[in-house]
This record gives C-alpha cells, structure tokens and sequence, in this order.
C-alpha cells in the first residue's frame, strides 16, 4: 500500500472543534509534527477536512 507523509503547517487555535479534534485524531500534536499513515479512503477523507492546516505527500 502507499502511504501519506502528513505535517501540520497552521496551527489549530483558529480552526473549528472538529477540526481540532480531526487533527488530533491523525496524530499531530505540535506545528511541524509528521506522521506517516496508509492511504485509504478514511484517512483521505480526514486530510480533505483539514486540507488548509496540512501539507501531505506520498511516499
């Protein structure tokens, strides 16, 4: 399977509850934390929710 590099590059002090919450629930913590995840449907569709606070790339 691919799988997806994700950074958070915005904080989340601005953003909505569920945003924050999506955020958090993809594993990012702190500005510029990285996390690598399998590329499915579920996780593309976390990414699309916080599309502006993240920067995402295949590996």
């Amino acid at each position: 399977m691919a799988q997806l590099k994700i950074e958070l590059v915005r904080s989340t002090i601005g953003a909505l509850k569920d945003q924050q919450a999506t955020v958090k629930a993809l594993g990012l913590h702190k500005m510029h934390s990285v996390v690598v995840k399998e590329d499915n449907p579920c996780i593309r569709g976390m990414i699309f929710k916080v599309k502006h606070l993240v920067k995402v790339e295949e590996i």
